[in-house]
């Protein structure tokens, strides 16, 4: 029902910046929870940064100062900025969304029922 295409990523050096983006279609993103997710070599998620169909926001500890989670209404589109990069940050971004008629659930993976593809981020040294 819910349709999530990332934008293109980017490679970076340390200390740079991207801007990722999560087309939603199929779906009023003003009913949903979102969510960014990175995966990690062994094909596990880990929480990113999410934000509620309120506004309120949750991030990961490691990015916490560095990345905001944004949503453009009228864009339909769900953002991560990124910024001072770092190697470890280097992996594939997933975006993901829920239905707000069920509590959001900040970083919690088992809680998103739809997710896109993901996207490449690369950062070196």
């Amino acid at each position: 029902q819910v349709n999530l295409a990332e934008g293109e990523g980017g490679s970076v050096q340390a200390g740079g910046s991207l801007k990722l983006s999560c087309l939603s279609s199929g779906y009023d993103i003003r009913s949903l929870h979102m969510a960014w997710f990175r995966r990690l070599p062994d094909g596990d998620r880990v929480g990113v940064a999410a934000i509620a169909k309120t506004g309120y926001t949750d991030y990961a500890e490691s990015v916490k100062g560095r990345f905001t989670i944004s949503i453009d209404i009228d864009k339909s589109t769900l953002y991560l900025h990124m910024n001072s990069l770092q190697p470890e940050d280097t992996g594939i971004y997933v975006c993901a969304a829920m239905s707000s008629l069920w509590t959001y659930q900040g970083l919690q993976k088992s809680a998103y029922m739809y997710w896109g593809q993901g996207t490449q981020v690369t950062v070196f040294s």
